[in-house]
């Protein structure tokens, strides 16, 4: 589900369109009082869903509190129609699944188009959300706005490493590149599984002179030593720099920001350790040890290169994605200690990424609605481990089969879905999911419903391989709200300072450097053209709220 993007270039369309509208028809907003039962919601549902007319478990919920709803729902053309609606303030009593962001929830419920649901969120309207809350303070957190109100129900998948027995809850997505190496090259090699960045460097320097992709029937000279992305998602290169005291992984906040136990935030790309990486892989770069298509090569050619054996190291979210047939062949890379002889000798540290936002965009209560308690007590409902598990994936019966022993639902297996439906187990997601405020949180894993296999497996990987080299286990999150004044600096400023930035380094890498001049030419750059030092303030004082919301 896309985020809405306010399409400006609209406004003069949607004033004309709504004139023509208000002259053949009624004028003004219905009139609805608190004893309003019928509901109009507006929004978006998944391109192969079925829609919410109909779905069992949607129309038990709304007979349990007396409503009706009509859903206007749509999986194209969305951010157009509610950018009209709102425009012309020819509003619905909700909108569902639109994606609403910080921004447009400042904006739109400073101006009163949102209502403040904070005092419906009450243990006798919500009870439901209330507990989640109250256990939650960090869900709090995330959807309170900077002027102390809720104008949105919160949605997120919190899958973490609670669900497999861990003390400490850690995002799935914590370390979104899993580093792996060719141990058949290595064995063919003599060579061991490497533990530092000079290990690995000849482990390359072997994979390239001995071209040891025609061991997989490859023409000659068609070796790859390490291909991966760059600053991509689960493919890039930044899990390479823990050698030099950080991994600068791609967020959504903001590139290059990473936070501290301690409660600070820093541009690591303004560090003297990531100017001596960035030199340090050029040395790589120029030895043909990296892959010259990293910087304008797609996923689906990372995963042919892999697949076909020649490419001996990489990164990926699994092992079989991406090694195919060959996945046998490879082992994990662990985080790297820095080069032997240097100052960062013995240096593995990792940085970890937020997971996907808890977001408050999915679900907003207009003005328009007369009887906010009844739907908030209706969405509440939502918030049911057993029903937001129907919503997310199908109804028991679909996508669920059965309780086990322990009173846990156990999925719908691949076979059973192709007797019964003659489609897989996936394809029943995509054509019963409903979007929006669904909330799953960690303890509903292995209590509720079983967590996939898939996700158990890479969960147990993060913890056995990864974990150990993390100190330091903040992480900045996708969730932080800012005030309108920082988001107008994070407006004005973040798309020049990611653009030079990701520029930057690219071009070092390829072509050597930064000099010593350069470098400070870089530096001034950032302070005076990007707004280094202001962002930054935005994002320590945006992030000092949220560990202070937390607290309580």
């Amino acid at each position: 589900m896309k985020k809405l993007v306010k399409l400006l270039s609209l406004a003069i369309c949607a004033a004309m369109l709504l004139s023509c509208l208000t002259a053949c028809g009624p004028t003004g907003g219905n009139e609805k009082d608190a004893d309003q039962t019928d509901f109009l919601i507006t929004g978006g549902m998944g391109s192969l869903s079925r829609g919410n007319d109909g779905n069992p478990v949607l129309e038990q919920l709304a007979e349990n509190v007396g409503v009706e709803i009509e859903w206007d729902l749509m999986s194209d053309s969305l951010g157009e129609k509610v950018g009209v609606m709102i425009g012309g303030d020819q509003l619905p009593d909700a909108f569902i699944a639109v994606g609403f962001n910080a921004n447009d929830i400042n904006e739109y419920g400073s101006d009163g188009t949102f209502i403040d649901l904070t005092p419906y969120i009450t243990p006798e309207i919500m009870p439901n959300l209330s507990k989640i809350l109250e256990d939650h303070p960090e869900i709090k957190a995330a959807i309170t706005m900077a002027d102390g109100k809720i104008y949105g129900l919160p949605s997120g998948e919190l899958m973490g490493t609670a669900a497999i027995g861990a003390e400490e809850d850690l995002s799935i997505y914590s370390i979104p590149e899993f580093s792996m190496i060719n141990k058949t090259w290595l064995d063919e090699l003599g060579l061991p599984v490497p533990t530092n960045l000079t290990e690995l460097h000849d482990a390359l320097v072997a994979f390239k002179e001995n071209d040891m992709a025609t061991r997989y029937g490859n023409a000659p000279g068609s070796t790859i030593p390490m291909s991966t992305g760059f600053d991509q998602w689960c493919w890039g290169q930044e899990i390479f720099y823990a050698g030099f005291g950080f991994t600068n992984f791609t967020s959504d906040v903001c590139f290059d920001l990473i936070a501290h136990d301690d409660g600070s935030v820093e541009f690591v790309c303004a560090s003297d350790r990531y100017r001596d990486a960035i030199t340090y892989f050029h040395d790589w770069f120029a030895e043909g040890l990296m892959d010259l298509e990293m910087f304008s090569q797609s996923d689906s050619q990372l995963i042919s290169k892999v697949s076909q054996g020649r490419a001996g190291v990489t990164t990926w979210w699994y092992i079989d994605q991406i090694a195919g047939d060959l996945a046998d062949d490879f082992v994990f890379l662990p985080p790297l200690d820095g080069p032997v002889g240097t100052k960062y000798e013995g240096t593995h540290t990792v940085n970890l990424r937020a997971a996907p936002p808890v977001t408050s965009g999915n679900l907003n209560i207009t003005k328009e609605c007369g009887n906010p308690e009844l739907l908030c007590k209706y969405f509440d409902q939502w918030y049911d481990g057993e029903i937001v598990m129907q919503l997310q994936y199908a109804p028991i019966g679909v996508y669920w089969s059965e309780k086990d022993e322990n009173g846990v639902w156990q999925v719908i297996t691949e076979d059973e879905a192709q007797a019964q439906y003659g489609k897989s187990s996936g394809d029943l997601k995509a054509e019963y999911e409903v979007y929006g405020p669904r909330l799953i949180l960690p303890e509903y894993y292995n209590n509720v419903f079983y967590l996939e296999d898939r996700a158990v497996e890479r969960l147990e990987d993060l913890m056995e391989y990864w974990m150990p080299y993390v100190d330091d286990t903040a992480a900045y999150p996708n969730d932080v709200t800012f005030t309108e004044d920082e988001l107008e600096i994070i407006s004005r400023y973040r798309p020049d300072f990611v653009s030079q930035v990701s520029e930057k380094e690219g071009t070092w890498i390829k072509n050597g450097g930064p000099t010593d001049e350069e470098w400070n030419e870089y530096l001034t750059m950032l302070k005076d053209s990007c707004g280094m030092d202001k962002l930054l303030t935005v994002y320590q004082d945006a992030y000092t709220r949220y560990l202070e919301a937390q607290k309580g």
